[in-house]
């Protein structure tokens, strides 16, 4: 699906010049059998806009449920609200932030001005209804109305967290509302990357969030025990009238002197771009948390940023990179239920999930052609090596190095079955072995913001196997080097090599 396809209908926005300096990828909500298949819940409803005017950037991912009409309102109305001549280059940060907040502010009071007809033909149908009975109680009489009623409900239901990323005078502000995160990740002096969480989640386990709460009356102690405010876990987000006008009827929150679910957003930056080699990642909840469910919780940030790394490596195009990101931890997460494991009961299902990368100047591509070794004349093939913090367990973090592979000639092909399918894959002639130096893509990250390492700011480290690996019963030690893209570009090489030889 293309970003006009994600779109209900035409727009202005059309006509905007989309930045090619980003990517996005994105992957709909599944619900998994026990057989491993997978159906969909609700069609998609997450949110992306990507546009530049003149030297304004704009970047935003937003996360809609209970429906998509919130999430793409947000998509056209804030970009009318930032870049019609809103910014210029004459702006200063306090200037930026204002327009910033202003511009949210406008978005959510028009949306819900847009279903004011709405509501009121809601009030309208509930005055019909009969006071103090259920709906499930009333007689067959009211079934046509309760029908139009639960329509108009489902046509204005739902809201959306949003993310968005502003680049002015080549300055990076950031404006956040609910649970979508903003990581910017950047190559280090000594070829690290560091990655640093440059928004905040508005839950119930945010501190300022619950002491917010708590100003308002509310019992601080019983939201966070519950989790959820209204069914979401956000406690900021746009749109949810019941939430915003309605909330006096949800026991939790009647006590609140002031609408609890707010859509103001938090604003960092400006944080200047001068020098910096990275990129940027937004994203929706959906993806950091399916990954947190197949891994466990604290380090799905600094995976999400080394798969955007290795895929920069491995891919030309910036869609690409993100898509092959989503599928990858898709892919974990199906594999980690279908593993019956001691984690495949929180890969039940995960919902969408949407990825935004933007380049600085990260080099894009660097193992996606053919390269020679510098002593055999090989192919450069990709494996991904498992790196861990102090603290994790193996395979949470994996890093991909290239094995250089002698040069077709030097090698014949034989067939061998693993466990990710039936491809043909390469073996050696007794004579020639792949050569003995890794070369790293460096894709090893560490947090400005994590207390774990090895107390010199470096988060991961090679993990050492243990000396009692165990076989299976077939006599086999589990694997613990990827070598999945090793064998798909083999396969893709060989086969080209093959129809070449033919003609």
């Amino acid at each position: 699906m293309t970003e006009g396809e994600n779109q209900e209908q035409t727009s202005w926005t059309d006509d905007l010049t989309v930045c090619h300096l980003s990517g996005i990828g994105y992957g709909t909500n599944r619900i998994y059998q026990v057989d491993g298949t997978s159906t969909e819940a609700h069609s998609l409803e997450d949110g992306w806009l990507r546009f530049r005017e003149d030297e304004c950037f704009l970047y935003g991912v937003f996360n809609g449920y209970d429906g998509s009409r919130v999430s793409q309102f947000v998509t056209q109305r804030l970009t009318a609200e930032l870049l019609l001549g809103q910014l210029t280059l004459s702006r200063n940060d306090a200037d930026v932030r204002k327009v910033l907040l202003q511009a949210f502010d406008v978005v959510e009071r028009s949306f819900f001005e847009s279903i004011d007809d709405s509501l009121a033909e809601k009030a309208n149908l509930h005055s019909q209804l009969p006071e103090g009975i259920p709906h499930s109680q009333l007689p067959q009489q009211y079934q046509k109305l309760l029908e139009k009623l639960h329509k108009i409900e489902q046509e204005i239901a739902g809201g959306t967290t949003a993310i968005v990323a502003l680049i002015l005078n080549n300055k990076l502000y950031i404006a956040n509302i609910g649970t979508s995160r903003a990581l910017l990740c950047k190559s280090t002096a000594d070829g690290q990357l560091q990655v640093t969480q440059v928004s905040v989640d508005h839950t119930t386990d945010n501190e300022d969030e619950l002491f917010r709460l708590s100003q308002l009356g509310l019992d601080v102690a019983k939201i966070k025990q519950c989790g959820l405010i209204g069914g979401q876990d956000s406690s900021r987000r746009i749109g949810d009238y019941r939430m915003k006008y309605c909330y006096s009827d949800v026991e939790m929150l009647s006590p609140a002197k002031t609408k609890p679910v707010i859509a103001e957003p938090e604003i960092h930056g400006g944080q200047s771009l001068d020098g910096v080699t990275g990129f940027l990642v937004l994203m929706t909840d959906g993806l950091y948390k399916a990954l947190e469910a197949a891994h466990g919780p604290g380090q799905a940030n600094q995976e999400i940023a080394a798969m955007v790394a290795t895929e920069f490596a491995l891919q030309t195009r910036l869609d690409v990179v993100a898509q092959a990101v989503v599928d990858r931890v898709r892919r974990i997460h199906r594999d980690t239920f279908v593993s019956g494991g001691e984690r495949s009961k929180f890969c039940e299902r995960h919902e969408d999930m949407t990825l935004l990368v933007r380049n600085f100047h990260y080099p894009l591509g660097e193992m996606s052609q053919t390269s020679n070794s510098p002593t055999q004349g090989g192919r450069i093939y990709p494996v991904s090596v498992p790196y861990t913090s102090t603290q994790g367990t193996l395979g949470k973090t994996s890093v991909t190095l290239s094995l250089v592979m002698p040069s077709q000639n030097q090698m014949m092909n034989g067939n061998h079955s693993n466990s990710t399918g039936d491809e043909t894959t390469p073996t050696l002639t007794n004579s020639q072995s792949p050569t003995a130096t890794l070369q790293s893509t460096n894709t090893h990250t560490h947090s400005s913001s994590s207390s774990s390492g090895d107390g010199q700011g470096h988060l991961f480290h090679r993990h050492r196997l243990p000396h009692t690996l165990q076989p299976d019963q077939d006599g086999r030690v589990e694997p613990y080097v990827d070598f999945l893209e090793f064998y798909r570009l083999w396969t893709v090489d060989h086969s080209e090599q093959t129809v070449a030889g033919a003609q």
